[in-house]
C-alpha cells in the first residue's frame, strides 16, 4: 500500500469532538486496549493531526499523526495501527514471524507467502480469514509489518503451509514509516510458551478424548513431519516464495539463483565466532567508512554529527541488520567519532554550543582508500537505482519553458491579411501599432521599432513541457519559484517558498528534504488566494540549501528562481 510515494491532500489538527470519536473507534476496533494504552494512542491534550492523502494507485487514505509520528491509518472505514504504534504495543495483534531477508521484499510491495512463515514449536496463533495480523522477524517480537490473513490458521496447516498467507498493507521502511521520525524497531525478546503450560496441555490431551479435538482446534498444532520440514525450511525458499507475488520478469530463474547465493551466507553468519559486541563494532566501522567513501561530499562540510549518523550511516546499514551503537564497545557515537579523530580520519568541532559537526575528512587516509563496499550491498544499491529508473518513480526533470505571444483582436488583422514584411505604415499597421496621437505623425517605422511595438501589443503566454507529457500552454508570463525571507517574533527569520507546483515539484517533498537537511521545522500551508497552490515555510534563512537543491540537484535555471540573492553571506571558516 505504501511501497510507493503518496500525495498529501491536507494536514489539519483534529478537533475535540473528532478526537473523542476517534478514541471510541479505536476502543471498538482494539477491545484489548486498556484506558491508559488508549490514551497513549489517542492522547487527550497532545497535538493530533488528521492527514488526508492519496496512495500511488489513487486510493484515498486518512492518517492520524501524534506530532510527526503516524499512529493510525484509516482505509475503507477501517482503522489500522502503524509500526510505530505496534512497537509500543507489540501484543496488540496476533503475530507471525518470518526471516529477516524477507523484510526488504515486503517493503518493496510484496505479500507474505506461507513458506516464508516460521512456525514456532507451540504452533500458529489462532486467526480467522480476514484477521489483521502483525509480522515480526525471527528473534525479535517488534512488528515490522501488518497484513490481513488470506486464510485461517487451520486452512494454513491444511494447505501444508503453501500459498499466499498475508496481504501486506504497511511495513517498516515504507513511505508511511518515512513520514514519521524514521526510527528503527526496538529489540523485544520473544516470549516462548512455558514448559509447564505445554506439559499441562499434553496431560489434558491424554486425559480427555473429546477434549483432544477441541484442543487441536484452538492451538492448531502442526503435524510432526510437516513441522520438521517447515523448521528446516531455509531462507532461500522463503524469499523465492515472496518473489512469486512480485511482477514476473524474463530473468526470473536468474533472480532466484542470485537469491540462493545471497542466502548461502546466512548460515555462515550464524557460525560467526565473534561476540555480539565485536559484530556490532564491525558493522559500525563498515557503515562509517561506506558513508565517508560513497555518500558524503566535501561541499556538504561542515556536517552535523547527528545528521551524518541519521542520513548517511543508517542508510549504509545492510538489509536485515540494525545499527545499534549502544551494543558496540563505544556505547556513544561521540566516543566513536573521537576514536576516528585520534586516527586522523576526520576532524570534529563544536561550532555551536553543545552541537558537534564534522569539519574535515581526510579522504586520502589509508582506512578510507582501502575500504571496499561489500558486493551484496553494492548490488542492492544498484538494484535500487535500476528500479528508480525503471518501473518505479521517475527522476525529476526540469520542465522546458518557452515564452509565447497571443494575438489580441486588435492585432488579428496584421497577421491575417498582411503577413510580416512591413516597413511602411499602412492603415493596418496604423490601427494595430500606433496610438491616436501618433497616427498623423508617423508614416515609417524601423524594423526594431516595429518589432518592439508589435510584441508590446501581443498578449503574453508561455508553454510548459514536462518530461514524458504533452506541452501545456498557460496565459500570462511564467512565474518563477519565489523565495522570500520573512521576519517573525523575537527577530526570528523564516524562508518561504512559493510556486513549486508550477515546475512539477511536490511542496511536501521539498519541505521534508529541508527539514532533514537543516534540522529545522518545515511546514506546508495553502497559498493565500490560491486553493490549489501551497507554500513551504522553513525556520531560518535556508536559501543556500534551496539553491543547491533547485539549481544543482534539480537543474532548474537560475532565471526561473527569484530570491537567491538573499542568501546569507558565508563567513570564513575558522
Amino acid at each position: 500500500m505504501f511501497a510507493k510515494a503518496f500525495r498529501v491532500k491536507s494536514n489539519t489538527a483534529i478537533k475535540g469532538s473528532d478526537r473523542r470519536k476517534l478514541r471510541n473507534d479505536v476502543a471498538a476496533t482494539f477491545p484489548t486496549l486498556t484506558s491508559e494504552q488508549l490514551s497513549e494512542i489517542v492522547p487527550n491534550k497532545e497535538e493530533l493531526n488528521i492527514i488526508k492523502l492519496y496512495a500511488h494507485k489513487g486510493d484515498a487514505l486518512t492518517v492520524y499523526a501524534n506530532g510527526r509520528i503516524p499512529v493510525l491509518f484509516e482505509m475503507e472505514k477501517r482503522l489500522y495501527p502503524t509500526v510505530y504504534t505496534l512497537w509500543s504495543h507489540p501484543h496488540l495483534l496476533p503475530a507471525f514471524s518470518t526471516w529477516p531477508p524477507v523484510l526488504h521484499k515486503l517493503a518493496g510491495g510484496a505479500d507474505l507467502m506461507l513458506p516464508g512463515v516460521v512456525v514456532p514449536s507451540y504452533g500458529l496463533p489462532q486467526v480467522d480469514r480476514g484477521t489483521l495480523c502483525a509480522i515480526t522477524l525471527v528473534g525479535n517480537s517488534a512488528p515490522v509489518a501488518i497484513g490481513i490473513a488470506t486464510m485461517s490458521s487451520a486452512e494454513m496447516v491444511a494447505a501444508g503451509m503453501k500459498g499466499k498467507g498475508f496481504t501486506v498493507l504497511h511495513t517498516y521502511m515504507d513511505h508511511l514509516w518515512e513520514f514519521g521520525d524514521k526510527s528503527c524497531p526496538p529489540t523485544i525478546v520473544p516470549l516462548e510458551a512455558e514448559p509447564s503450560e505445554m506439559m499441562d496441555a499434553e496431560e489434558e490431551e491424554q486425559e480427555a478424548g473429546e477434549g483432544e479435538g477441541k484442543s487441536q482446534e484452538n492451538s492448531h498444532p502442526i503435524d510432526p513431519c510437516l513441522q520438521t520440514g517447515i523448521r528446516n525450511l531455509n531462507m532461500e525458499d522463503a524469499i523465492q516464495s515472496v518473489d512469486m507475488t512480485e511482477k514476473e520478469e524474463p530473468n526470473e530463474n536468474g533472480a532466484a539463483e542470485t537469491t540462493e547465493e545471497d542466502n548461502l551466507d546466512v548460515p555462515q553468519e550464524a557460525e560467526d565466532s565473534r561476540s555480539p559486541q565485536e559484530q556490532m563494532d564491525a558493522l559500525l566501522h563498515q557503515c562509517f567508512f561506506h558513508a565517508l567513501k560513497c555518500k558524503v561530499k566535501k561541499s556538504e562540510l561542515p556536517l552535523l554529527t547527528s545528521t551524518f549518523l541519521r542520513n548517511y550511516m543508517f542508510a549504509c546499514c545492510p538489509q536485515g541488520q540494525q545499527l545499534d551503537i549502544k551494543k558496540s564497545s563505544y556505547k556513544k557515537f561521540s566516543k566513536f567519532l573521537q576514536s576516528m579523530q585520534q586516527q586522523n580520519i576526520l576532524q570534529v568541532k563544536e561550532l555551536n554550543k553543545g552541537v558537534e559537526s564534522i569539519v574535515n575528512v581526510d579522504w586520502r587516509h589509508e582506512s578510507i582508500r582501502s575500504f571496499v563496499v561489500p558486493i551484496e550491498i553494492a548490488a542492492s544499491e544498484l538494484s535500487v537505482q535500476d528500479s528508480r529508473s525503471g518501473d518505479g518513480e521517475q527522476p525529476y526533470h526540469c520542465p522546458e519553458i518557452t515564452p509565447l505571444y497571443g494575438i489580441s483582436s486588435r492585432m488579428a488583422p496584421l497577421f491575417q491579411e498582411s503577413g510580416y514584411n512591413f516597413i511602411k505604415v499602412d492603415p493596418i499597421l496604423c490601427d494595430c501599432l500606433l496610438d491616436k496621437s501618433e497616427q498623423d505623425e508617423i508614416s515609417k517605422l524601423t524594423w526594431d521599432n516595429l518589432l518592439s511595438r508589435c510584441l508590446d501589443k501581443l498578449q503574453p503566454f508561455h508553454q510548459v513541457t514536462f518530461f514524458g507529457h504533452d506541452p501545456i500552454v498557460r496565459k500570462g508570463n511564467n512565474d518563477p519559484i519565489d523565495i522570500n525571507i520573512a521576519q517573525r517574533s523575537c527577530n526570528k527569520k523564516v524562508t518561504i517558498i512559493k510556486n513549486l507546483e508550477l515546475y512539477g515539484l511536490d511542496p511536501q517533498a521539498v519541505a521534508n528534504f529541508l527539514q532533514l537537511k537543516v534540522q529545522a521545522s518545515a511546514t506546508v500551508t495553502t497559498l493565500p488566494g490560491a486553493k490549489d497552490r501551497a507554500q513551504v515555510q522553513v525556520q531560518g534563512n535556508q536559501i543556500h540549501h534551496l539553491a543547491k537543491l533547485l539549481v544543482e540537484d534539480y537543474q532548474i535555471p537560475r532565471k526561473y528562481i527569484k530570491g537567491l540573492e538573499m542568501a546569507p553571506k558565508m563567513g570564513r571558516k575558522k
